[in-house]
């Protein structure tokens, strides 16, 4: 049986339009790599290597998703790249400061993202490229 918060949340994802979506797993990316750092401080490594799994999961999805066509994408799959292989390195080695490196770096792309997000809806509620609604 569901419970009530994890129906919510089921239904959140499956009425979120595409752009809220990234930023749910940007989101839960910070959030898996911010348990894997506790849990290696509290040499919990089997959790820490549960939840770094997860990030990294997160990262091949975003690299899998990227539409080549766009300038952008080019210049983020080497990101994407570099932050799964220090994903997998802290992992491996158990160190908190590569770590805390690929949250750094997740955070700033969700920070970009979300202000992407912004920019959208303030673009398309003064009629550029949109129906004229925020």
């Amino acid at each position: 049986m569901v419970n009530a918060a994890e129906a919510y949340r089921r239904q959140q994802v499956l009425n979120a339009p595409p752009e809220q979506l990234t930023l749910m797993l940007y989101n839960g990316c910070l959030k898996f790599i911010e348990e894997g750092i506790i849990a290696v401080e509290e040499k919990n490594f089997e959790e820490a290597n549960v939840t770094l799994q997860k990030a990294q999961r997160i990262i091949s999805e975003f690299r899998l998703t990227l539409n080549m066509d766009y300038e952008i994408s080019h210049q983020l799959l080497p990101l994407y790249n570099y932050i799964y292989d220090r994903l997998v390195e802290g992992n491996i080695k158990s160190d908190t400061k590569i770590l805390h490196e690929a949250k750094e770096i997740v955070s700033e792309l969700r920070d970009a993202w979300v202000g992407a997000m912004k920019k959208a809806r303030i673009e398309k509620a003064q009629g550029k490229g949109g129906n004229g609604y925020a």
